[in-house]
């Protein structure tokens, strides 16, 4: 059977809370994105799971992809990978999607973009370089990263445009699986958390 992709979104922040976007500010979970994490670990360790000993592992650098892998129980594993990095969202990192209507009334991310930061295209390009490595792994394939770079790579996994990562919703410490499905890129599972309870 071809190799799936597992895709972690890290556990909370503060900013994720808050519903500031989060690119390239290296910043911490919080208490509660911890114990998800955990949460999250303890799911993967159990059945049908079993803690994927065979998993190849990778990880965003920003130490909250970083730390809810090390907390699920794959720190050790994980290879820190750059093309796993969220969205530079340049000028308006930090900023709330309120704030960026009130400055860009009808703004749509997946459509404009961001000034100062990465288009669009170049988060597909990266997309694609991951969805690339998945493909050619002998095994199923483990990575922890950010809402937005995991949607685009939900998108280009099934060969969409971009902007249909934007249909895509994707919760903090949530479990997704891209696989097959008659031999054609399927979604198997998508924005899981039942092991939030």
């Amino acid at each position: 059977m071809p190799a799936r992709i597992l895709l972690v979104r890290h556990g909370q922040t503060e900013w994720s809370r808050s519903g500031r976007h989060t690119g390239r500010t290296d910043i911490p979970l919080t208490e509660e994105g911890r114990r998800t994490a955990l949460l999250l670990g303890e799911r993967l360790a159990a059945g049908p799971w079993q803690g994927l000993p065979d998993v190849e592992v990778r990880t965003s650098p920003l130490r909250r992809a970083a730390e809810t892998a090390e907390l699920a129980g794959f720190g050790g594993r994980a290879k820190e990978w750059d093309a796993l990095l969220e969205w530079d969202y340049g000028d308006y990192e930090g900023l709330t999607p309120a704030e960026l209507q009130d400055l860009r009334p009808g703004f749509h991310i997946w459509r404009d973009g961001v000034p100062g930061g990465e288009s669009p295209a170049e988060l597909a390009a990266r997309a694609d370089e991951v969805v690339a490595w998945a493909r050619a792994a002998e095994r199923d394939v483990l990575v922890f990263a950010h809402g937005h770079v995991l949607r685009t790579l939900g998108a280009r996994w099934l060969g969409y445009d971009p902007a249909f990562a934007a249909s895509l919703r994707l919760d903090p410490a949530s479990l997704s699986v891209l696989g097959w499905a008659y031999g054609a890129p399927a979604i198997e599972r998508w924005n899981d958390t039942g092991h939030l309870g």
